[in-house]
């Protein structure tokens, strides 16, 4: 089978399987209300995707495309953010306005857990190398919140700055890179005591972050400057390898989620309101392509056949 980019257009309720190699769309599938992050279980075989308006998580069979599966809770309220954590077959999902992160098994799709972050609008999650800990934005209560994976419980709190959006983490050091939409800029903590230990600059309001697969650079998506903002995070300044911001990408208008393919060799950048996704090069660090889609496109994901 050939590979396919699924891509989220929230204002049709609707996922767009793309042929990247191609260009185009091949079909479309109808999920609950706002659909807005997408996640692949770690066999491939099936989709997440969170619908925040109509407060679900709908199960896509990767084969079919088909939704086949629709999970729900009593205390789902603006589904957001999700992440899978291999290692455990776990399934972690970010509800924002209750801002409480549900643990779902993605054999089963049973709930597992359910753990409050205290904080105001947890949206973003990832995790670290060995998926052992787990770190939420909460763009409005302004800090960062560490779970630890293994007991599900939180750890510490860690102020990060006015409204903190997206979170990544390098593959390479552990370093959490958590961008800060309020400010136009990437903070950078250590993955020990969670400090600060470097920030750079980024365009307007930027959303979230997403690593190549070897960590030789980060991507982020500038909302409101229609670009993306390319992070070496290895950058020689002043003799000193470090994070820093070497590039802005014109993409389209209002870029929202972005994702590479798995070899690092082209990234997708979903264009909120010029319904398109960028297709970067990030060898020559252009946008070189753009793919039409649906209304509002968002979350994305690539499946690799």
């Amino acid at each position: 089978m050939e590979d396919r980019l699924l891509v989220l257009n929230r204002d049709d309720d609707c996922v767009s399987v793309v042929d990247p190699a191609a260009g185009e769309t091949v079909a479309e599938v109808s999920t609950d209300f706002g659909p807005r992050t997408i996640e692949t279980s770690p066999d491939g075989a099936k989709s997440y995707v969170t619908c925040s308006q109509g407060n679900a998580l709908n199960v896509i069979d990767n084969t079919t495309f088909t939704v086949t599966g629709r999970v729900d809770h009593d205390l789902f309220d603006g589904p957001r953010g999700l992440v899978v954590r291999d290692r455990a077959n776990e399934l972690w999902v970010v509800s924002e306005h209750n801002s409480r992160v549900f643990v779902f098994d993605i054999e089963t799709d049973t709930l597992v857990d359910i753990v409050p972050t205290h904080q105001s609008q947890s949206n973003s999650i990832s995790l670290d190398s060995e998926e052992s800990t787990a770190y939420v934005t909460n763009s409005s209560g302004n800090t960062l919140t560490i779970i630890d994976c293994e007991e599900r419980r939180i750890t510490v709190d860690v102020p990060v700055g006015d409204g903190p959006e997206g979170v990544g983490v390098n593959p390479a050091t552990d370093n959490v890179y958590v961008t800060v939409q309020r400010e136009c800029r990437l903070s950078v903590h250590d993955p020990v005591r969670y400090e600060t230990i470097y920030e750079t600059g980024l365009g307007e309001s930027p959303m979230g972050i997403v690593f190549a697969p070897d960590g030789a650079i980060a991507l982020v998506a500038n909302r409101l400057s229609n670009d993306v903002s390319v992070i070496e995070t290895r950058f020689h300044r002043g003799g000193t390898g470090r994070p820093w911001e070497v590039e802005r990408i014109p993409v389209g208008i209002w870029p929202g989620g972005i994702v590479f393919d798995p070899e690092g060799s082209t990234a997708y950048v979903a264009n909120n309101k010029s319904n398109d996704v960028s297709v970067i090069d990030p060898e020559t660090r252009e946008a070189v392509d753009r793919i039409d889609v649906g209304t509002f496109p968002d979350g994305l994901t690539y499946l690799s056949r």
